[in-house]
């Protein structure tokens, strides 16, 4: 256990060296995973078909491609990224440089997750580096394969303090969550999460948690049920339903319930022929512990379709579970499984109590033609994200944040939200040493003058109709300044300069 703390210890003084600063550095690092993935494709495949049972048209499309796409994002947005934020200013500052500056947080810890684990691992380690960050990534020893890879191949191509890969079970995933990092990212479980957030307290490390939950889909019995089936059931059973944004549960009205059933089976034979078992792009249960976590939720429950299983194989049929009571065992937790339990409510308002009265879940999704019915289900119900008449597909815009909420998680990562998550956003304000007598209204002996004087600049919002009158209250007090002191007359210039400049469209009004 002694390495691992020297392995943390090491990447943070390899970040201390300022190193990972310069932009060259990180797109150059960036490239090198992009190499990675590029020439050693077919073993990340392979890997991934011997943890998940994964074709290696799933592997690329949901694994490998994905963390390229955020690549290419990363690399061809980072100047903009790292560029001062320019800030809108106060009149006491209107001659003066106010930005914010992104800087790396120092060391980070990613600990990815066994489902998608060339995704979840390296995803996030994308933006902490275009950060310039040093991350120490830990994979999920469940994904047994995918993580020994991980642990060959990426000393071979990143920096190899800055960059370390610290493999193990729960024993060394403990020790690394003692040692001090600046920020933690970790997918996986809720309570899972409760205990990395417990150990990052000790060092007021902030954290960002990427949860799960039961993720609720609504499907109006107006809409286009069989569209909406297709869509449904791709979601639910890709990666064998081990995907912490699958519709957990199905909520409709019952009568529409044995269309919804007919038109999952309808969209799984389509998908996956007759023999579901043998094809090439139903994956399989990751091990036999959670075969067994999820066939215990099978148990009492009326299966309308699939329930066919193989613990030899870690093989369990998409099902399909009807006249589900809501009490049950199998609507207590993520299912994170092949189970799609249906459950009937009344109408719109049911559902909206429903899905509020549970914890609030990753994702929520909504199948509905008319468009009140998507904007009440935003509007009255919370969750990490929405997507309305699909499924999953909000996980693929790098312009939307994806992070879940309260039980589901907490902080938000993909595109720039992973270069702001990893990066301390820094407040600069650059003053000028001229002017020096403007700042008498804040120095004291104080005076009510001094006070009517910062409530009118300060305290107001200058409207077109009004700003003329600040203006020419500014420029004669200027005026006046630069009379008596001549250095001031360059002031004087930048703040006329500031002035022309100076937004207009703002209401004269108290706070």
């Amino acid at each position: 256990m002694e390495k691992i703390k020297q392995t943390v210890e090491r990447a943070r003084n390899a970040f201390n060296t300022g190193k990972t600063r310069p932009l060259e550095f990180r797109i150059q690092q960036l490239k090198a995973v992009e190499r990675m993935l590029k020439e050693r494709e077919k073993e990340f495949t392979d890997a991934l078909k011997a943890d998940l049972h994964k074709s290696s048209f799933n592997a690329y499309s949901f694994e490998i491609m994905v963390v390229l796409a955020e690549i290419e994002l990363a690399v061809s947005k980072l100047p903009e990224w790292t560029a001062p934020q320019r800030v809108e200013k106060n009149i006491m500052v209107m001659m003066d440089d106010a930005y914010i500056h992104h800087e790396p947080l120092g060391t980070i810890l990613v600990i990815g997750a066994w489902n998608y684990p060339l995704t979840l691992t390296l995803h996030p380690v994308i933006g902490a580096i275009a950060a310039g960050n040093a991350v120490v990534i830990k994979p999920s020893e469940i994904s047994e394969h995918t993580a020994k890879l991980l642990e060959e191949l990426v000393p071979q191509y990143l920096d190899k303090d800055l960059y370390p890969v610290i493999n193990g079970g729960v024993p060394e995933t403990t020790e690394v969550l003692k040692q001090k990092f600046d920020h933690i990212i970790y997918t996986g479980s809720s309570p899972v999460g409760k205990i990395v957030m417990a150990a990052a307290a000790k060092h007021l490390t902030p954290v960002t948690l990427e949860l799960g939950g039961k993720s609720p889909c609504y499907i109006d019995k107006d809409c286009d049920i069989d569209v909406a089936c297709r869509r449904v059931a791709w979601g639910k059973y890709m990666n064998c339903g081990q995907t912490c944004i699958a519709p957990d549960y199905v909520l409709c009205d019952p009568s529409i319930q044995g269309r919804v059933v007919e038109g999952v089976k309808k969209a799984v034979a389509e998908y996956y022929g007759e023999e579901i078992k043998e094809s090439p792009d139903y994956e399989r249960i990751v091990n036999k512990r959670h075969f067994k976590r999820i066939m215990g939720l099978l148990e009492g429950q009326k299966v309308a379709y699939g329930g066919e299983a193989d613990e030899a194989n870690c093989y369990i049929a998409p099902t399909i579970l009807t006249d589900v009571n809501p009490n049950s065992k199998v609507m207590e937790e993520e299912i994170f499984g092949p189970l799609l339990p249906i459950i009937t409510i009344k109408n719109l308002d049911e559902a909206i109590q429903f899905i509020n009265h549970r914890e609030k879940p990753l994702a929520l999704y909504v199948f509905a033609k008319d468009k009140a019915i998507i904007k009440r289900m935003i509007a009255e119900t919370s969750s990490g994200g929405v997507t309305a008449n699909d499924v999953i597909m909000h996980f693929t815009v790098h312009s939307l944040p994806f992070g879940g909420v309260g039980y589901s998680g907490m902080g938000a990562y993909h595109g720039r939200y992973s270069f702001q998550t990893f990066s301390h956003q820094r407040s600069c304000l650059v003053r000028s040493l001229n002017m020096e007598s403007l700042n008498k209204i804040r120095y004291p002996p104080g005076s009510q003058k001094k006070v009517d004087w910062a409530k009118f600049f300060i305290l107001k919002r200058c409207s077109k109709s009004k700003v003329g009158l600040v203006v020419l209250a500014a420029l004669g007090v200027l005026l006046a300044v630069a009379i008596k002191n001549r250095h001031s007359v360059l002031g004087l210039k930048r703040l006329l300069s500031a002035l022309a400049g100076w937004r207009l469209d703002r209401g004269c009004r108290d706070p």
